[in-house]
């Protein structure tokens, strides 16, 4: 008697899923880089380089009569540091704050000078060495990042620089790595008000301070306060928003 026949089980339907499910692991290429943020003001920081001598830009930057000198012990007040802070003062130029900010975090704090000419960096060390104040380092930056390692400082100073940001954004998302959570970024730049300020100042700055805050909001900062200190400049505090 003949044994029945089996039937022969088919297994596709399970190889189409086994497929799909490989398919789906597979690695997908990555996504093409964002392009590189153009320049908003191509070639602002040209006259530094063309002419890098500090003493020269020491006499024009540290006189009286400019308002930021004139008040640079309330500015220094007004940030309010305290011993043991790290400090990056951004576009630190001739050190004009530099110094001050050593003094202020102290032997247990350190001050890092900032900037893009390596000859401005130079001077600032020999202040430092005059003063003998150990606790400065320079750091030579580029025009799109201030080249600190991530959550390296507690406080960020910009003063009469970010105007000079050639690219606002990606300068601005170096500053956020850099700054450890809750940080603090301190600008001071001019203000830019048509029919106030003067002609100068609206050709050479950019933008005004409802521009440059949206700016640095949309960077990942929050407004935190604002120091009615000066009249030609205003003094905006921000606080680093955590990532999400």
């Amino acid at each position: 008697m003949r044994r029945p026949r089996r039937r022969r089980r088919t297994f596709f339907p399970a190889l189409v899923l086994a497929f799909s499910f490989a398919a789906s692991c597979a690695v997908k290429p990555a996504p093409p880089p964002a392009p590189a943020e153009t320049s908003v003001r191509p070639g602002v920081n040209d006259a530094y380089r063309a002419d890098s001598d500090p003493e020269k830009w020491t006499q024009r930057f540290e006189v009286e009569g400019r308002e930021i000198y004139d008040e640079r012990e309330r500015i220094v007040a007004a940030v309010g540091l305290s011993r043991g802070l790290r400090v990056a003062d951004v576009g630190s130029g001739t050190g004009l704050f530099t110094i001050p900010f050593a003094r202020a975090v102290g032997e247990s704090g350190r001050v890092f000078a900032v900037d893009i000419l390596p000859e401005f960096l130079e001077h600032v060390r020999e202040r430092a060495d005059v003063e003998r104040l150990r606790n400065v380092e320079t750091v030579l930056c580029t025009e799109r990042s201030i080249e600190l390692p991530e959550s390296s400082v507690d406080v960020v100073f910009v003063c009469d620089t970010y105007h000079h940001f050639e690219y606002p954004m990606s300068t601005l998302g170096s500053i956020h790595r850099a700054l450890k959570p809750g940080g603090e970024l301190v600008v001071i730049d001019f203000e830019r008000i048509p029919g106030r300020s003067r002609q100068w100042t609206l050709d050479h700055v950019r933008a005004g301070k409802e521009i440059v805050s949206e700016e640095i909001a949309s960077a990942g900062f929050e407004l935190v306060g604002e120091t009615a200190l000066l009249r030609e400049n205003y003094f905006l505090r921000f606080r680093k928003r955590p990532a999400r």
